[in-house]
């Protein structure tokens, strides 16, 4: 008997992640369709060259509406959730919002839709007891999942790095224009960089996994290859664009006022849950599976940085 047709629906699918996500799904499974579920399905239409005629499906859809989400997973074999936020705007866009009660709603539709497989992303310290609301809410959200969906399977990245991040791109402008960085926390808190390529190839793997019940229900924590202070982050981005610069530390007071004065920005460059966020290390705990359990190995951090802040590098 034929296998039917996979269907993957994807939420957050216009993201940093979820691009690189849509990519890899559609080509290792070039018979699949890939529904991408969002607001601005203009958007996501900038998408549909990452597959065939046809194969990429933007879908309109408002994950605060339980109808809407229900309507955009109808028939789907896998659901994937991709939705996350770095910094809060209140109301529907808070982190509850969106970490939490939106993977909530998620889950329950994929269950009561007979999805076969429920994969979610969250992030590496999600912990009911972190001080950050950030990782609280992402705790929060694997649990609803957890509860609506028993065997679905949480990804837990570290920082993810690749030619569109926040966090390499962020300092190397910073190192362009200004002559000091800040080493909020005195660039003490440690991290495991992840390729965003890698977290693709992850998700690859459980989903066309042909025994997908050895990853239900499962935990993976994926870091990269190495451990890294946040100093030595910096270092790296200052070496990849050739400049050098003074570094400022921002102790705790220091780095909460500035989040606070921040917050009235666009795009806050520090928001004072972030500096929360620092007072604890962003490194795989070794209490769940990774990379190497999927039987993957992660890229190093510098294979790939080099290749995409060579726009910022200083060439005199």
């Amino acid at each position: 008997m034929a296998r039917k047709r996979n269907i993957i629906t994807i939420f957050g699918g216009t993201g940093f992640l979820g691009r690189h996500i849509v990519q890899t799904l559609a080509q290792s499974d070039v018979t699949a369709q890939i529904r991408i579920a969002t607001r601005s399905p203009a958007r996501a239409s900038l998408l549909k060259p990452c597959g065939g005629v046809g194969q990429v499906v933007p879908i309109s859809c408002d994950v605060h509406d339980g109808q809407s989400v229900a309507r955009a997973v109808a028939g789907s074999t896998h659901v994937i959730n991709l939705i996350g936020i770095l910094y809060e705007r209140g109301g529907k866009n808070s982190f509850d919002a969106l970490h939490h009660l939106a993977a909530q709603r998620i889950a329950r539709a994929a269950a009561d839709a007979g999805v076969r497989q429920f994969l979610h992303v969250s992030a590496i310290g999600a912990s009911p007891r972190a001080a950050s609301r950030y990782a609280q809410s992402k705790a929060a959200g694997e649990d609803a999942v957890h509860r609506a969906f028993p065997s679905a399977v949480i990804l837990r990245p570290s920082l993810v790095f690749g030619p569109e991040d926040d966090f390499f791109n962020r300092f190397a402008r910073m190192a362009r224009i200004s002559p000091v960085l800040p080493l909020v926390m005195g660039g003490r808190t440690k991290f495991q960089p992840v390729y965003v390529g890698d977290i693709a190839r992850a998700i690859r793997t459980v989903a066309a996994s042909d025994a997908p019940e050895k990853h239900a229900g499962k935990t993976y924590e994926l870091g990269g290859p190495q451990v890294y202070s946040f100093r030595e982050l910096l270092d790296i981005t200052l070496a990849a664009t050739n400049r050098k610069r003074c570094f400022v530390p921002l102790p705790a007071p220091l780095a909460t006022a500035v989040g606070f004065a921040a917050a009235i920005c666009p795009r806050p460059p520090l928001t004072v849950d972030q500096v929360r966020s620092l007072k604890q290390d962003n490194v795989a705990s070794g209490q769940h599976p990774g990379f190497a359990d999927l039987g993957l190995e992660p890229t190093a951090l510098g294979a790939i940085l080099p290749l995409y802040l060579d726009k910022y590098r200083k060439t005199c």
